[in-house]
């Protein structure tokens, strides 16, 4: 009954933990729900066979963290600095870490007429930086760089065969998990709207209800445990008595 008891409670504890996990998740989803770009994070459970020592092997609770990578509402800002994708593909931006890439496309000028993030990454096109040098500034939909009719450059909106190699960093950035790997490919089925932006994919409602349902499962996980250490304080009670 003990090691029963006990393998029960070990259980409850490991789902408490994956489920604190999951909590975080969603409170990290909801805290981004007006961030440009923002991209939810998803927690999968899954069973896992590992070995608890050396005679024997048990099954424990294990996590997977995913981004989905759906797109969000494109909306409509007014401002010409303001970038959005619709369709597939990723703005490439030079920051200081290297190359990232990200869907948000609130950008801003610097004194030098460079295009940047509000982080001060640069906006990369095809000619290297997109500077910005006249008075009116244009992005076609298929991403030419007009400054007073003229082209100046291509932004370059790129993509990945497997958007699994990219890590979050941050709130809307992305880097490849094995740089030089794979390299970027064109993307193609895309088009960008000057003066859009792109909101966040987060659904607060279905979030919310997600809190609800792990926050009840938590506390249903708290009285299976409590549950568990009443019946082994019974069974070593029962044992005293036996004794005597």
């Amino acid at each position: 009954m003990y090691i029963h008891n006990r393998l029960g409670m070990i259980e409850g504890v490991e789902t408490m933990l994956a489920q604190e996990r999951r909590l975080d998740q969603v409170a990290n989803n909801l805290a981004n729900v007006d961030t440009a770009g923002y991209k939810k994070d998803a927690v999968s459970f899954w069973e896992m066979l590992y070995q608890a020592n050396a005679e024997r092997q048990r099954v424990g609770k294990a996590l997977r963290v995913h981004t989905d990578h759906q797109q969000g509402h494109v909306d409509p800002t007014g401002n010409p600095l303001d970038l959005a994708i619709q369709g597939e593909g990723f703005f490439r931006i030079q920051t200081d870490q290297g190359i990232r890439y990200t869907r948000a496309g609130s950008f801003q000028l610097d004194p030098m007429g460079q295009l940047r993030t509000p982080e001060g990454g640069l906006v990369l096109g095809d000619g290297g930086p997109i500077v910005v040098d006249g008075n009116n500034f244009a992005v076609e939909r298929d991403g030419r760089v007009m400054v007073d009719g003229v082209q100046v450059n291509q932004l370059e909106v790129v993509g990945v065969n497997d958007l699994t190699n990219l890590i979050k960093e941050g709130r809307n950035l992305f880097r490849l998990a094995a740089e030089g790997e794979e390299m970027p490919l064109e993307a193609m089925n895309f088009q960008v709207r000057q003066g859009f932006l792109e909101k966040s994919n987060v659904n607060s409602v279905e979030e919310m209800t997600t809190m609800i349902d792990l926050q009840r499962s938590y506390e249903a996980q708290q009285k299976m445990i409590q549950a568990i250490d009443d019946m082994d304080e019974q069974a070593i009670s029962r044992v005293g008595r036996f004794n005597r």
